[in-house]
């Protein structure tokens, strides 16, 4: 019988990314241990059915993706990756595993490719991928098929008129093809944003400021603010319609250059490549004299614009974001979350929903309507109905991609049974008093049933 195990002669098991070793046999059969070596990552991320694996770290850096989360790891650090959960891990380290029960064939979907491990996206479809996911991952000499069916229905959406696109046999054939997309395209941050961007979003925040009771300071938060014209349209908003409003403006984002930008609050108009946008494109000539100071092609935030407003860099999903910025009257979330792959999506906006105060407000829009509609309803968030139909329209260049990019708006539906929830864009949070909120005149539907009926997109 051994008590002491040393590393076989060769490695177990060599992947794109990794090699290790597996000790053993060992007496205790449920229980698996590795010693792993990581040159980049693990070359897919994937779920477990039944293992749990847990990983020390004993050299090296990197960090494990779990959950749609990053996490960075150094020596000494334990990282414990459950069942049923998506992860992955990146960097240069060596590792020691223990997994149990012990590995089986089938117990892991591996659910996508890992490209700090293998680079460029492969067109090989993955260990145990499903015919849906080798479609997706297909190439004809060297180009994807599905990106040719995705532009050809950017082409054909963009000739056929509503009244056509709106029919009934074409509009689940959208939201086919935007199912595509979703899965399909390859996703990331984008800079690209303008002032006053939806308006009737900025008009219903207005309503709400002018509807306090209280006298205390407006709380705001304005999370992934990117270089500055939504928290700067915001402020506006507020302030032209309550100029005595004492308020305070959180806005954050995750990139420091962004921030950066954000703060200084002047913007060359003729600098596309900076700006990725022509930012000022809808507002008017009056408006742009209200809110700026202008020096040749630079425009420049007004001072009493910028009074109030704390500039933060930092990632919106992390859980101490409440004690970071404290609890918030209204929290804005716009046009970053559809970035982001759904399971991370849904816990970085259940984590901003703790920012909100009880009875306090919500704007979410961005995001894959299937995740926002579940969480509003395991949230017990009510549906704001004024200006519904105003703020789904509200941003004319989301609907133009649907559907044929995974960050398109999918077009208003009155005929489903839970279009008042997965339409809304605003959301009050289940005050702790129903009868003391903080704003009167509410106009917000019954809160969102945990029942609430599920949807394809």
């Amino acid at each position: 019988m051994s008590y002491t195990h040393s590393l076989p002669e060769a490695p177990s098991f060599d992947g794109k990314g990794l090699f290790g070793y597996s000790f053993g046999p060992l007496q205790k059969k449920d229980v698996d241990v590795y010693y792993v070596v990581v040159d980049g990552g693990h070359d897919t991320f994937m779920v477990s059915r039944r293992i749990t694996r847990i990983y020390y770290v004993l050299e090296g850096s990197g960090y494990f993706t779990i959950d749609g989360r990053r996490h960075d790891v150094s020596p000494g650090m334990l990282v414990e990756a459950p069942p049923k959960v998506e992860y992955s891990y990146s960097g240069r380290m060596k590792l020691v595993v223990f997994a149990s029960p012990a590995w089986s064939a089938r117990n892991d979907t591996h659910t996508r490719w890992n490209r700090d491990a293998i680079g460029e996206k492969s067109s090989a479809p993955l260990p145990n991928a499903s015919r849906w996911n080798a479609l997706l991952g297909l190439r004809v000499f060297g180009k994807s098929p599905v990106g040719a069916f995705l532009r050809g229905n950017r082409l054909a959406w963009s000739i056929l008129p509503a009244s056509i696109t709106s029919l009934a046999p074409l509009r689940r054939y959208g939201e086919f093809s935007a199912r595509v997309a979703r899965a399909h395209d390859r996703r990331g941050q984008a800079f690209s944003t303008y002032f006053l961007r939806n308006r009737p979003a900025l008009e219903l925040m207005r309503r709400l400021a002018e509807r306090r009771t209280g006298r205390d300071a407006l709380r705001v938060a304005v999370l992934g603010c990117s270089t500055g014209p939504e928290a700067y349209s915001v402020a506006w908003a507020m302030r032209t319609a309550q100029p005595d409003v004492k308020l305070v403006l959180h806005a954050m984002d995750i990139s420091p250059d962004a921030v950066e930008i954000a703060r200084r609050g002047a913007y060359s108009v003729n600098d596309p490549e900076l700006m990725e946008s022509n930012i000022l494109e809808r507002m008017s000539g009056a408006e742009i004299e209200d809110m700026f100071d202008r020096g040749g092609d630079v425009v420049s935030v007004k001072p009493w614009l910028k009074e109030g407003i704390e500039w933060r860099v930092g990632d919106a999903g992390k859980v101490r974001a409440r004690d970071l910025l404290g609890a918030q009257d209204i929290v804005v979330a716009s046009n970053f979350l559809c970035h982001m792959a759904p399971p991370a999506a849904e816990q970085c906006l259940r984590n901003i929903a703790r920012l909100v105060r009880p009875g306090g407000y919500l704007f979410v829009s961005g995001i894959d309507l299937d995740v926002r509609t579940k969480v509003a309803a395991d949230l017990g968030w009510r549906p704001m109905q004024e200006l519904l139909d105003d703020i789904h329209d509200g941003d004319a260049c989301m609907r133009t991609f649907w559907p044929w990019h995974y960050a398109g708006l999918e077009p208003l539906n009155k005929k489903r049974s839970d279009w008042k929830v997965r339409y809304a864009a605003a959301f009050q949070a289940p005050p702790h008093d129903e009868n003391s909120t903080g704003f009167h005149d509410l106009d917000a539907s019954p809160k969102v049933a945990a029942t609430a009926e599920p949807t394809a997109a």
